[in-house]
């Protein structure tokens, strides 16, 4: 497949294995609500704090909603959106790469811009995630009135491009009806069954066999309009009238339509990739909604609550993980609590304390703005507010003194199968089982015993202790008393720490 290709790409694809794994620092006087809530506040850059995320959570977030910086050429007050074209794809490059490698099977990234980017988005997105994933480029509404003084044309949407980690695992769900799609149900014959609205039951096309009269209650033979035929037989046609399904209008000569009952549709309807103000909101409603959550409005492009609704309503499901690595005001992660789904929301700036924690404290303690009539929200739940701190390593590849068993293991362990640690609250020298292969970690005492001879080196004595397994083994610890030919018989590799860590 074609390569785009810029100033710094050959950088910018190493950009990931040289960030660092740094430790995430709890502040509890940002956190809020329910202790033990899953959701997540993460402080710092997005590029570390990912990089971050991956031991514990790859493979497991079901939707990534990101709104990145335009590359707009025009400053913004909290972030520099007056990027070189080259700096903008290699900003964006590596954070696709991490973020794809959160996401689940059968989990989607949404993402949100505008013409000045779009295009070789999409191009590095096909790159990252494979152009046969792609599912969607939607059109959203973003304003209201035109912009008189535009030099060419006054822009009236952005783009939001929709791309599946594997698209034959992915399943959208449709989006719940509205109460303007129901009122277009009536009832004009007082039907038993409910209020209906008429449905075309003719074809575009002319077919012989389907081009027949069918009479009318009033008598007269009614044909399909020129060029088209009937789509369904007579026999069926007949069956639909035995049934009182056919409306022939109030006096009983027109063509016949299908009568689609409210009781018998579907629960909500096919998404469509045109998406208007009227339906999710503008940039407009947005603004007025952190307006109302902060006085000091400083964001010009949030987006609206029920543009994100919309998004988790085709994407997720109630307690799915929902991962925002450009939160901004914290739209996402508002938007996600008070719908029922787990969410890690990134932000770099000072706002992730003067905006977010203050938004979402509002939403835990009930706040009725945006969707929260919708989704019938009323309070409750909360998050843990994260600091980026030392990286696991440091430059001569040592452990950092700071670090305790439960991130080495997570470290470990990812760097071994790729995957997150399975238990990541367990205490076991076992870190688990991938592909008939035992993982164990002696590191910080964990057998409670700090001697030379014992709790982090490898000896008979406690290789008799370990937690059993029957297979092949990976032991990491400072050093091992057993000979390479005792290993080999045991079927035991042994790795020593530091030395052995991966340490990207």
């Amino acid at each position: 497949m074609p390569k785009l290709d810029w100033l710094t790409r050959s950088e910018d694809e190493k950009t990931v294995t040289r960030v660092p794994y740094r430790l995430l620092e709890a502040v509890p006087e940002h956190s809020y609500g329910d202790p033990d809530s899953e959701n997540m506040l993460i402080q710092g850059d997005n590029l570390d704090a990912l990089k971050s995320l991956l031991p514990f959570y790859a493979g497991r977030v079901k939707c990534i909603f990101i709104d990145p910086p335009y590359n707009t050429r025009s400053a913004f007050e909290h972030y520099d959106d007056n990027l070189e074209h080259a700096q903008w794809l290699g900003m964006m490059y590596p954070r696709l790469e991490m973020l794809r490698d959160l996401l689940s099977e059968d989990g989607s990234i949404w993402v949100t811009i505008d013409d000045n980017e779009a295009h070789y988005l999409k191009v590095i997105m096909d790159e990252v995630f494979g152009r046969k994933n792609f599912v969607a480029n939607l059109i959203w509404q973003k304003k209201y009135s035109p912009q008189n003084d535009a030099e060419f044309f006054s822009a009236m949407h952005d783009h939001l491009f929709v791309i599946a980690k594997a698209a034959t695992s992915w399943k959208r769900n449709l989006v719940p009806r509205t109460e303007k799609q129901d009122k277009a149900y009536k009832n004009l014959d007082n039907d038993p069954r409910g209020p209906w609205k008429p449905s075309d039951l003719t074809r575009a096309e002319h077919r012989d066999r389907d081009y027949y009269g069918i009479r009318t209650p009033s008598g007269k033979l009614v044909f399909p309009a020129k060029g088209r035929s009937w789509s369904r037989p007579p026999d069926e046609i007949e069956r639909l009238r035995a049934d009182n399904r056919l409306w022939f209008g109030k006096n009983g000569d027109a063509i016949p339509s299908l009568k689609r009952f409210l009781s018998e549709v579907k629960a909500g309807v096919v998404p469509q990739s045109i998406w208007f103000r009227e339906e999710v909101g503008d940039n407009q409603d947005a603004k007025k909604e952190v307006k109302v959550l902060n006085s000091e409005d400083i964001f010009d492009t949030p987006k609206p609550e029920h543009l994100i609704r919309r998004v988790l309503d085709i994407a997720t499901s109630a307690g799915d993980l929902v991962l925002d690595s450009f939160l901004g005001s914290g739209t996402t992660a508002a938007v996600a609590h008070k719908m029922g789904r787990r969410y890690i929301g990134i932000e770099m700036g000072e706002h992730a304390t003067t905006h977010c924690v203050p938004r979402l404290k509002k939403v835990v303690d009930g706040e009725q703005g945006g969707i929260s009539e919708a989704v019938d929200w009323k309070g409750g739940g909360g998050f843990h507010f994260y600091g980026l701190g030392s990286p696991i390593f440091d430059e001569e590849g040592r452990i950092n003194p700071a670090v305790r068993f439960g991130h080495l293991a997570a470290h470990i362990w990812f760097a071994e199968t790729r995957t997150p640690l399975p238990h990541p609250r367990r205490r076991s020298s076992l870190l688990g089982v991938h592909e008939d292969v035992g993982y164990y970690l002696l590191f910080n005492g964990i057998l409670g015993d700090k001697r030379p001879d014992g709790g982090n080196v490898l000896t008979r004595r406690l290789l008799a202790e370990l937690p059993a397994h029957d297979g092949p083994k990976v032991i990491y610890g400072e050093s091992s008393r057993l000979s390479k030919e005792s290993l080999l018989h045991l079927g035991i590799t042994f790795k020593q720490t530091p030395y052995d860590v991966k340490a990207r």
